[in-house]
């Protein structure tokens, strides 16, 4: 951390970030806006600017950073890619701007390894994707020796709906369950509620996107609005769950593998009791229904 000069707006992991000067910006960040109001927004600015974000310009010439990570990605997430290439051209030096675009679980291992490179730290990256893939494997192995793959529907967004999509529905199938409504290796998308009616999941986690499990809980009450929702039955049998998406499902970090491992506990508690939730005050996990 002693090497980082400057974050976003998002940026809150490890605790130390929280003290570094915040480069990025986003209207509705922290706005307690609902769900259908910050989907409104996003298309309307989108639409008329092309972006959510704005950049502190003169803090990042003052800070003259070295490297420069950001993402194409989703525009939706973070201030697009190309901004940042054009802005970066202009600065000191100019800074190398590190792409990071993962679509799947290989290449967020990928990607640790480009930033390591881009930082000269490589035999760190290697240690740590050691460590990650002995996890991974730990999960694929013992969930590959479970017969049930429960029908599970990992959703990204609530009003309106979104089913998950790039490493989402590849965690759910290493975890041992199976996502119908997923689009692996592919951006989430909205779908019609009909939709998840018909694929009846068994189980229902909500990683909604930059939500922790306060906010995610909120969006849990309108969930229960929509028409035929207790006809599901993952709500049937109180199997919904709500995990804090924005430390973990929605980053494409090293965090990304305790997003598995949540999603092990959720979907096959008896084989991986040590990753089922706490209880009501677990920060990673809690049972909404």
């Amino acid at each position: 951390m002693h090497q980082v000069v400057g974050v976003s707006h998002e940026c809150d992991f490890p605790k130390e970030a929280n003290e570094l000067p915040r480069i990025t910006r986003c209207p509705v960040h922290d706005r307690n806006l609902t769900s259908r109001e910050v989907d409104e927004w996003v298309r309307r600015a989108l639409h008329e600017k092309g972006t959510i974000y704005t950049i502190d310009e003169p803090l990042l010439r003052t800070l003259r950073p070295d490297v420069i990570l950001t993402q194409r990605l989703c525009d939706v997430c973070a201030v697009g890619y190309g901004t940042v290439a054009k802005l970066a051209q202009t600065l000191p030096g100019p800074p190398r701007v590190v792409n990071l675009e993962p679509t799947s679980l290989a290449d967020i291992f990928d990607d640790i390894r480009r930033v390591a490179d881009a930082c000269d730290v490589r035999e760190c990256a290697e240690k740590l994707i050691q460590n990650l893939c002995e996890r991974v494997e730990n999960v694929r192995e013992r969930a590959a020796r479970i017969p049930d793959r429960p029908r599970s529907f990992v959703m990204e967004w609530v009003d309106p709906p979104f089913c998950s999509g790039h490493w989402g529905p590849e965690l759910v199938e290493i975890a041992g369950g199976f996502d119908p409504l997923g689009r692996k290796h592919q951006p989430s998308a909205q779908i019609d509620w009909q939709q998840v009616m018909d694929a009846r999941p068994e189980i229902i986690v909500l990683a909604l996107c930059g939500y922790d499990i306060v906010c995610a809980c909120r969006d849990y009450e309108l969930l229960g609005q929509f028409p035929g929702f207790n006809s599901i039955p993952a709500a049937q049998s109180g199997e919904i769950y709500v995990v804090n998406a924005s430390a973990y499902f929605s980053r494409p970090g090293p965090r990304i593998v305790d997003s598995l491992e949540i999603l092990a506990g959720i979907l096959h508690p008896s084989e991986f009791p040590e990753f089922v939730s706490c209880g009501p005050d677990d920060p990673r996990v809690v049972c909404a229904s």
